[in-house]
């Protein structure tokens, strides 16, 4: 295993940190931070989402934080195998500290990628399963995804929010996701979010993370930030 790379964090990502502070409650929130490509971030080419990418906002400007997603990145297109054995090591240790303090943990290991984990084949106590997410029913996993293909067939403990974008070349994706009672989240320009899009109500994504306790058939509405508020090419809604 590689022991100069950790994994997952608690902390390093300022909205994570944010959501174990305002509304960490019962529940211990950690997150994978890895740098996107358009291997580990398919859908990105389609979205048109990899310029404005929150990659480069927030703590994303540093050099070391870039360093340190990019050498996790290269970890997993590398050793797929070690890298996915350490992850459940971690994870492992994620467990424990939430148990001692009382909590549940709540994982996202998709901050800036959108890999199927629930397909990632993976070893716990020496027995097989099929994904990430199976091997470890006792913590609550959440993402945001760009392929709508992926809603609806996730584990129970695997909830997943569809990343909407406006772009022609994504407009089946889209189509394919109103199909499924997924919420969407929707990027917009400016500070104010509007009350409804496409006839949803539009909740506050800004406040927090906790995807898994937002209501039902709501918009996501998350506001532009870093080079993300420069964007027109229809990923970043302008209403």
């Amino acid at each position: 295993m590689s022991s100069q790379i950790t994994l997952l964090s608690t902390v390093a990502n300022a909205k994570i940190e944010k959501t174990n502070a305002v509304v960490g409650g019962n529940h211990l929130y950690a997150e994978m931070s890895l740098m996107p490509n358009n291997t580990i971030c398919a859908g990105s080419k389609a979205a048109q989402c990899m310029t404005p990418c929150l990659k480069n906002a927030g703590r994303g400007v540093f050099s070391n934080v870039q360093l340190s997603r990019q050498r996790k990145t290269d970890f997993w297109m590398s050793n797929p195998t070690e890298f996915k054995a350490q992850l459940v090591t971690e994870l492992e240790a994620l467990v424990k500290k939430a148990s001692k303090q009382g909590k549940t943990a709540r994982v996202r290991l998709n901050c800036f990628s959108d890999i199927s984990w629930e397909l990632q084949v993976c070893n716990r106590n020496g027995k097989p399963f099929k994904g990430i997410p199976q091997a470890f029913p006792e913590i609550e996993f959440y993402d945001y995804t760009k392929h709508a293909s992926r809603l609806g067939k996730t584990p129970e403990n695997y909830s997943l929010t569809f990343s909407y974008s406006g772009v022609d070349t994504y407009k089946n994706q889209v189509k394919l996701a109103q199909t499924s009672s997924a919420n969407m989240a929707v990027v917009f320009h400016g500070k104010e979010l509007p009350v409804t899009f496409m006839s949803r109500r539009v909740i506050d994504g800004d406040l927090h993370d906790a995807r898994i306790d937002d209501p039902k058939g709501v918009i996501v509405g998350l506001r532009a930030k870093g080079p993300a508020r420069k964007d027109v090419s229809g990923f970043v809604v302008r209403v």
